[in-house]
């Protein structure tokens, strides 16, 4: 159980630490990386639902048994992220050092994975 929540309360300092800073760097990204940011909406869309998944990192964390099912959709979370960012990476529509972000959250997924499969089931109760 140690392992799991380590794990998760890992994903919450990671997504933290990678995601809040989003919020003040609109502008800079697209000076940074042409060309701006078009679509503003969909940029704080997409921070504010990985803040939402920190959230459920977190409370997961707290009581891993009982949410354990929540584990995959973590999971899927994760890898998704990573996937895509390699496939863009290849496809040269990404930086290659954005495969930082990507391969971190592979991991973490990875994590995910073993961190399910470490947790046990909870009792079913009868009635």
């Amino acid at each position: 159980m140690r392992f799991t929540k380590a794990v998760f309360y890992l994903a919450v300092f990671w997504g933290l630490l990678t995601l809040v800073p989003l919020y003040f760097m609109f502008n800079l990204i697209g000076k940074n990386d042409p060309p701006p940011i078009t679509h503003p909406g969909f940029f704080y869309g997409f921070v504010g639902v990985g803040l939402a998944w920190q959230s459920a990192f977190f409370v997961i964390a707290r009581d891993p048994v009982r949410l354990r099912p929540m584990m995959i959709p973590c999971v899927i979370e994760k890898f998704s992220y990573g996937i895509a960012v390699g496939i863009l990476v290849a496809m040269g529509r990404m930086h290659p050092q954005d495969l930082l972000f990507g391969v971190a959250d592979t991991i973490l997924g990875i994590f995910f994975v073993i961190a399910y499969l470490k947790t046990p089931r909870r009792n079913k109760v009868a009635g």
